[in-house]
């Protein structure tokens, strides 16, 4: 299944993506009218009660027009985890040491925006970047687990920008995770594919474009750790929980590491997609206030 939520922000309704294109509303999936893509959906094996109901009543389930709004195809999870330095490539162009282990730094969930929702200059930003990434959505809680059983884990798969200050993460001391959080740096979608949509989701191309110029262009097989071992090693150090994301990294082609570094500005155009996974498209504005 592809799962969708279309509306305005903070009032999005659960739907689904049907395979011609169709856009379902699957509000009526829940017949309290309170489902929606969350820790308790997945939790409660929502995706297996989905299918039945889909399989159902999606023919006379109400449509979606093309024109409403996509928001996030989950509503925010618990935690945001990001991999930093997960291909050799942008190591290398960023003039950073092959990690031996995965490295881990946290996105906040208020960074969670639609697919093609505009991506706002934060206040005193002067070095706004991109970075197509594969993020994975889990499906049940995890916590040590192995990875020869961490894709069991898995609920699916969903194109995440995950969108960086290089200024605020490099050049202001402590974390990461102060440039990786501002408002709308984590649009995520368009859908969420669920785990058996993916044949193999270490053979994923993935592409990104500004103002319609290459400037990302690699796959999921040249990652340093994959998806499993991802899984595996983060669950050993905190509990992931249902419906919770794991952003795996990104390749080469980042503004950062180009000669000289080329950052974002308002008017801008960012264009990404993964296959499999459908494309997006983020709309450059300035901060207004």
């Amino acid at each position: 299944m592809k799962l969708i939520r279309f509306g305005e922000p903070g009032r999005e309704k659960p739907g689904i993506l049907l395979n011609d294109g169709t856009r379902v509303d699957a509000s009526g999936f829940d017949t309290g009218g309170k489902c929606d893509y969350d820790e308790d959906f997945f939790a409660s094996n929502g995706l297996t009660r989905l299918r039945s109901w889909v399989g159902t009543h999606s023919n006379a389930a109400p449509r979606v027009p093309a024109s409403v709004r996509l928001g996030p195809p989950i509503c925010r999870p618990s935690k945001i985890v990001c991999i930093g330095l997960n291909f050799r490539d942008h190591a290398a162009e960023s003039k950073m040491e092959i990690p031996k282990e995965p490295v881990i730094f946290f996105k906040a969930t208020t960074s969670l925006v639609g697919p093609n929702d505009p991506l706002v200059i934060p206040k005193n930003a002067t070095k706004v970047d991109w970075e197509v990434e594969l993020a994975v959505v889990i499906g049940k809680t995890a916590l040590y687990v192995s990875e020869q059983d961490a894709l069991n884990f898995v609920a699916g798969y969903v194109l995440h920008n995950d969108y960086s200050e290089r200024s605020f993460q490099l050049e202001r001391g402590g974390q990461w995770v102060k440039g990786k959080s501002a408002d709308t740096f984590a649009p995520l979608g368009p859908f969420l594919a669920t785990a058996d949509e993916v044949a193999d989701v270490r053979q994923l191309a993935m592409w990104l474009k500004v103002n319609g110029d290459s400037r990302q262009k690699s796959s999921t097989a040249n990652m340093i750790f994959d998806v499993p071992t991802l899984v595996s090693y983060v669950s050993q150090f905190m509990r992931l929980l249902p419906g919770d994301v794991i952003s795996t990294g990104t390749p080469a082609g980042v503004g950062l590491g180009m000669n000289p570094p080329q950052y974002l500005r308002a008017g801008d155009v960012v264009e990404l997609g993964i296959d499999g996974l459908g494309d997006s498209r983020q709309h450059v504005v300035a901060r207004r206030d």
